[in-house]
């Protein structure tokens, strides 16, 4: 059985139509093969063959071309030549198209077509593994011109199979390498590169990058074969190739970059503000001494006239550089144009609602969010026909609104699917601290009161405001020190992340905000609920009363009063939900991790191999999110609390906690008291919440990465000299480190890098936090946060006291006053339109387990298998996920109107869906 076979499973060999004959496999040697060999060479022993056909099977695969029979037997007759002897082989080569092209692409690609056949073609270079022992470089095939491309270039498949023919001599040895010359005017995506005729079997080529003409990139493209080396096992004629690829993809760190650039490197968050526009649109650097920060990719524009220390602005449409593979493919690109669409309506009716019926600005009752799900906003909202006909807006806009109304319409979040008031019930806001979109933030209370960690000299006293009077009605018979040693108490604490920025924030127009604490207490039935909220504002005095505790309501307006302390500790959280926890410890933190990667890990290194699919898409999200959404006057500070101010609160955070050896879910559970360390337990720690959804499936998930991670790290690092010894390894930690956290570099709890255990913990916290971290807070944010009261993500008024003016207003009509204090009609339809983007599943998205060419991605044969165990695994936590969500002692995720935990359910379809662990940090 052929190597082909082995790789890619009888059936699809047997009906491909690349295969003219089975005579190939019967030519192809059947060989035995130790246990650490890998896919390059001739194939496994018989016993194993059979599971493994089954396994990679499973895989979804490209077509694989073989060669005609006829290079086959030239290649066979020479087998132990006394001379060498000149034969050939084939590639194939997979080249993906563009579902759309505009007039200018269309026009460059017939021109491309017809010079083709005079020679501006794509010319492919064979570098062998060996060295010719006469010139001391590396053995070298003829180059050779991909066919038929003029031929070619019109159809229409996704995928276009080209072929080249390349002669070699029999003392070639093995391909590891290709070089590529794009003499076309238009760059093109390459897919894969198979190479047939060679005696080992096929040498695979996983490409996805984009090919860029010669006349913007002269250099030849270098390309590597599958096969895994540490840098030290790299064979002789691979070294200086190696090391010209790194030195290209560094670049020099000058220069504004081009958009079809493949450069990655460092640079402070200097692009923010916008100061040459409006003063009011200046904000401070990020990252340095002044305000320590990660640091992001480097695109070299040049300084604001008005300030030379900030990055001047590219404005949307116009695209922000990242290197050209880590931009988003057609599919991802279309969704998120899709998205970004719909946001552009839903943002645009409600601005012109506000200018046409200005005393409609504000919700007048929570009939009118409902609308917004029911009927639209064109029905209801004040823009009918004849109004929208007479409206100046673009084309596009209208004919959507001709031939698809339901983009006109919000869809109803998950929250309101059950049960249309659990957002109401203080159960569900307890609830929502282990099992919503921010489930991370909770921690065991130790101490009461809590103490606050400023400084009295400017905050005020540290001891928090609450007294045991406060809570001993609320713990079922305990008293406040049993419930402590019990660890039935637990608290949200948002005071320091808040405090130092009120005076600023309250100051801005229409923001107001308390930094809260919440306390809850785990009741018998193994269910948390609110015992009390403090909200606190600066001092004002010496004697000021700056801090107020409220507790459940007795009667109608302690009810009111609670509901508005609940909504003022929901924005509080979904601020430190979006600039800390979400933006800052999944985007920003791992940013330096993905461009150190690309500088200093070649792609044939293990690692590299290991990382590549939980990097995919990140740069340019973030990058993307530095034009328009953390941006001076963006999305997240036209709808956040905090304001202009929102990326200052991200960077205290960065500061003050942000610490990677605690990013690693148990340590991060043990760090908040959420679990203790207990070698008894399947984990190693014990749940101090047993029904904490987030713990207990996001354990079952690090488990699964941490046991595969140590199955790849040991292959490759049996010994931990070897890592020690991995120049590559240790200059891309070190860099990550150094340059990419650099504030931060002195800090005494960054891990080693010298054991294999060492190695296993930080690949397995950088992919935990790319997939499982990224998905837990991100893909439920319009399921929860789209219907605002559940998670107002902005409040506008502060609760009166019965001596303020606002308290007879209060008292008269309460809900109006509520509704007041929410979002106003636009700022919540900007708010739920942009979440919405962002809770979205792309149709390419690719899930924890799955991977692009998922039987040719890795050589090693051992390591492919150990994959497909992965995948199967996480399969089975798929379903025991599924179990618990119907166990109805888990009421933390099961009962009436309860929402099941998903979002750590590992697959997802596309779209708003509440579910699915991507890869990557890719939205």
């Amino acid at each position: 059985m052929a190597l082909a076979t082995e790789i890619i499973g009888g059936r699809l060999i047997d009906g491909s139509s690349f295969l003219p004959t089975s005579k190939m496999l019967r030519n192809q040697r059947v060989g035995m093969v130790k246990r650490n060999q890998f896919l390059g060479s001739p194939v496994l022993v018989p016993s194993q063959q059979i599971r493994r056909q089954e396994q990679l099977k499973r895989a979804v695969r490209a077509p694989v071309a073989a060669i005609s029979e006829d290079i086959i037997k030239t290649n066979n007759k020479t087998t132990v030549p006394e001379k060498a002897v000149n034969f050939k082989v084939r590639a194939v080569v997979t080249v993906r198209n563009k579902h759309k092209e505009d007039l200018k692409e269309t026009i460059v690609k017939q021109l491309d077509s017809l010079t083709d056949k005079i020679g501006r073609n794509v010319v492919l270079e064979l570098i062998s593994t060996d060295v010719d022992p006469k010139s001391k470089e590396p053995r070298r095939s003829k180059p050779a011109a991909l066919r038929d491309w003029s031929k070619k270039s019109n159809l229409k498949a996704e995928r276009v199979h080209y072929t080249a023919e390349f002669t070699v001599d029999s003392n070639f040895g093995v391909p590891g390498a290709i070089t590529v010359i794009n003499k076309h005017q238009q760059e093109f995506f390459m897919e894969s590169i198979t190479i047939e005729g060679f005696a080992c079997g096929p040498v695979h080529f996983p490409c996805n990058s984009w090919i860029q003409s010669k006349k913007d990139h002269p250099g030849k493209r270098i390309l590597f074969s599958n096969k895994p080396y540490l840098p030290s096992e790299t064979p002789a004629g691979l070294r200086a190739l190696r090391e010209k690829e790194l030195r290209d993809l560094r670049g020099d760190g000058k220069g504004v970059r081009k958009l079809s650039d493949r450069i990655y490197d460092f640079d402070v968050y200097n692009d923010l503000g916008n100061p040459d526009k409006s003063v009011n649109l200046t904000r401070p650097s990020l990252g340095g001494k002044t305000i320590p920060y990660p640091r992001r990719c480097r695109t070299g524009r040049l300084p604001m006239d008005s300030d030379i220390t900030a990055e001047s602005r590219v404005e949307k449409p116009l695209p922000l550089y990242v290197p050209r593979d880590e931009q988003f493919e057609e599919s991802k690109q279309n969704t998120f144009s899709a998205g970004r669409l719909k946001a552009v309506l839903h943002t645009i009716i409600p601005s012109l609602k506000a200018t046409i019926s200005a005393e409609n600005h504000d919700f007048s009752g929570f009939s009118d969010i409902d609308i917004l799900y029911k009927e639209g906003l064109l029905l209801k909202v004040g823009l009918q026909d004849e109004i929208w006909k007479n409206l100046p807006l673009p084309k596009v806009v209208t004919k959507i609104q001709e031939s698809s109304e339901g983009m006109l319409k919000y869809d109803t979040p998950k929250i309101l699917s059950r049960d249309k008031f659990a957002w109401l019930r203080d159960d569900e806001f307890a609830r929502q601290a282990v099992s919503g979109v921010n489930p991370v933030s909770i921690e065991s209370l130790k101490v009461f009161p809590p103490k606050s960690n400023l400084d009295p000299e400017i905050y005020g006293p540290q001891e928090s405001a609450f007294k045991e009077e406060h809570i001993l009605g609320h713990l079922n018979g305990l008293s406040v020190s049993q419930a402590l040693e019990e660890n039935k108490l637990f608290i949200i604490d948002y005071h320091d992340v808040y405090l130092p920025f009120l005076d600023r924030i309250n100051a801005l127009d229409g923001r107001k905000a308390y930094a809260t604490r919440t306390l809850f207490f785990l009741t018998p039935l193994g269910t948390l609920k609110p015992i009390a909220i403090e909200l606190s504002l600066p001092p004002a005095g010496p004697n000021s009363r700056s801090k107020r505790v409220v507790t459940p309501p007795m009667d109608a307006t302690s009810n009111w009063v609670w509901q508005l302390a609940k909504a003022h500790v929901c924005s509080n959280d979904a601020g430190v939900h979006q600039l800390v926890n979400h933006w800052l410890r999944t985007h920003a933190s791992l940013e330096p991790f993905i461009l150190a990667a690309h500088r200093q890990m070649s792609a044939m290194h293990p690692i590299f191999k290991l990382l590549d699919p939980h990097m995919r898409y990140t740069l340019e999200i973030n990058a993307l999110a530095r034009q328009n959404l953390i941006n001076a006057d963006g999305v997240i500070e036209s709808c956040f609390t905090p304001g202009r101010y929102c990326m200052e609160i991200s960077a205290a955070a960065y500061k003050s906690s942000w610490r990677f050896d605690k990013e690693g879910l148990p340590a991060d559970l043990i760090h908040r008291g959420m679990a203790v360390p207990d070698p008894t337990q399947p984990h190693g720690l014990k749940l101090l919440i047993e029904d904490y959804p987030y713990a207990q499936d996001g354990l079952l998930i690090w488990s699964a990465i941490e046991n595969w991670v140590r199955t790849y790290v040991e292959r490759y690092y049996p010994d931990s000299s070897l890592v020690c010894n991995d120049k590559e390894l240790q200059a891309w930690y070190s860099e990550s480190i150094n340059v990419g956290h650099s504030d931060l570099r002195d800090a005494d709890w960054w891990p080693e890098l010298e054991t294999t255990d060492d190695l296993v913990s930080v690949l397995t916290t950088i992919i935990w936090l790319a997939s499982a971290q990224h998905a837990a807070l991100n893909f439920g944010q319009y399921p929860y946060g789209g219907y605002v009261p559940n998670r107002p993500p902005l409040m506008r008024r502060l609760i009166p006291e019965e001596n303020d003016p606002e308290y007879a207003n209060f008292q008269a009509d309460p809900q109006k006053y509520y509704l007041l204090a929410l979002p106003s009609l636009l700022q919540a339809t900007k708010f739920m339109a942009v979440v919405d983007i962002l809770s979205t599943h792309s149709p390419d998205e690719e899930y924890i387990g799955e991977r692009q060419q998922p039987s040719i991605w890795s050589g090693d044969a051992e390591i492919i298998e150990a994959f497909y165990e992965f995948s199967a695994e996480i399969q089975q936590i798929e379903k025991e996920i599924e179990r618990r969500n119907a166990d109805p002692r888990l009421k933390h995720r099961c009962g009436a109107g309860v929402l099941p935990y998903e979002l750590l359910a590992p697959s997802s379809g596309p779209g708003v869906t509440c579910r699915g662990v991507p890869n990557s940090v890719s939205i």
